[in-house]
């Protein structure tokens, strides 16, 4: 059965649905759904299989933490449409993913990551650290489309994949600065490109895209030590040279990506000078968290004491000391909880 059939049964939409909802069924545009929803989900499976469904506006917004980013929220309806997709598709994906790609993805996360990054540091002497400048508004959507058939068992769903890519494309047309590369002509300008970051598709495309890339370092630079998560991945040697080495053919990889690098900032490091990965300073032998952080926190803790329900805080609070048992912050969770008078087991 080719997966466009798949896509439409009602057994998929509902488990979409389930998942779309799950822990926003409170919310006004999950309970507007849920309040017709045999007949949305009729409405949606209609159009799925007819091929008219067409993505509604996004809500965009803009966050400063830890860079100003545009986040793009889609309708509740095109979320259930989202999950239908990735729940038919994403099992072909992770049987091509490396292992040490952990974002976004079951059984991996951050904290893993931040693991298999103290356990590398442990074992070589250097690091190259590296991000992808505009990440997700330049994700080219010929060459994406082409990376997705390559994983897909057959094309039946590349009419809403190409749906979905084109309502990105309007939400991010202006977040893209233009960069050329070898052989660019005039219509380079006009290639489709972007993807939203709010989107369930976003993130498992973007792991796609960059699987090239794990793919490369893997098997072509022939790297043990390598990980990544979304844009930001890390290459561990035992020498400089090997990283410079690795870092020229890197920028040359992601060149037939149309993706660049800051290159200012990716230079191999001595481990012992400290790792800045997700949210924490990783060191062989400790693991702090990243002073900015901190302050950031605080700023919001202010905030929260002032403004939240006694229920409010204590989830923020908990989610914060949950995120920050992972590294070596007990002094840091006892001087502010201290100062905010908030010690009495919640910071333990």
């Amino acid at each position: 059965m080719q997966l466009q059939n798949k896509l439409v049964t009602w057994q998929n939409l509902m488990l979409a649905y389930k998942k779309a909802s799950r822990g926003k069924r409170g919310l006004a545009p999950a309970a507007e759904f849920e309040y017709n929803l045999a007949d949305n989900l009729l409405e949606l499976q209609n159009e799925l299989h007819e091929n008219t469904y067409t993505p509604r506006a996004y809500h965009s917004f803009y966050i400063h933490e830890p860079k100003k980013r545009l986040i793009s929220a889609a309708p509740f309806r095109d979320r259930v449409v989202h999950h239908a997709l990735c729940n038919l598709t994403t099992k072909y994906f992770e049987k091509k993913f490396i292992p040490t790609s952990y974002a976004n993805r079951e059984g991996k996360g951050t904290h893993l990551a931040l693991n298999t990054c103290q356990k590398f540091a442990k074992q070589y002497k250097y690091v190259l650290q590296c991000d992808v400048k505009q990440f997700f508004p330049s994700i080219d959507h010929a060459l994406l489309k082409a990376c997705l058939l390559n994983f897909l068992p057959d094309t039946s769903l590349l009419w809403l994949i190409e749906r979905i890519l084109a309502s990105g494309e309007k939400v991010l047309s202006e977040e893209y600065e233009m960069v050329y590369f070898a052989n660019d002509d005039i219509f380079a300008v006009q290639r489709a490109r972007g993807l939203p970051i709010g989107n369930l598709t976003s993130q498992w495309w973007a792991n796609c895209y960059l699987n090239q890339l794990d793919q490369f370092v893997k098997r072509e630079l022939s790297c043990n030590a390598y990980l990544r998560y979304v844009d930001d991945f890390l290459l561990f040697a035992n020498d400089k040279k090997t990283l410079w080495n690795w870092r020229s053919r890197i920028i040359e990889r992601l060149h037939t990506l149309r993706l660049i690098i800051h290159e200012s900032r990716c230079l191999p490091r001595p481990v012992t000078d400290g790792i800045k990965f997700l949210g924490f300073v990783v060191y062989p032998e400790k693991r702090l968290l990243k002073k900015e952080k901190g302050i950031a926190y605080q700023r919001k803790l202010k905030i929260l004491l002032k403004t939240s329900s006694p229920e409010k805080l204590k989830a923020s609070l908990q989610g914060w000391v949950n995120h920050l048992r992972y590294g070596d912050t007990w002094n840091l969770r006892k001087s502010i909880f201290g100062k905010y008078n908030l010690l009495g087991g919640s910071h333990g």
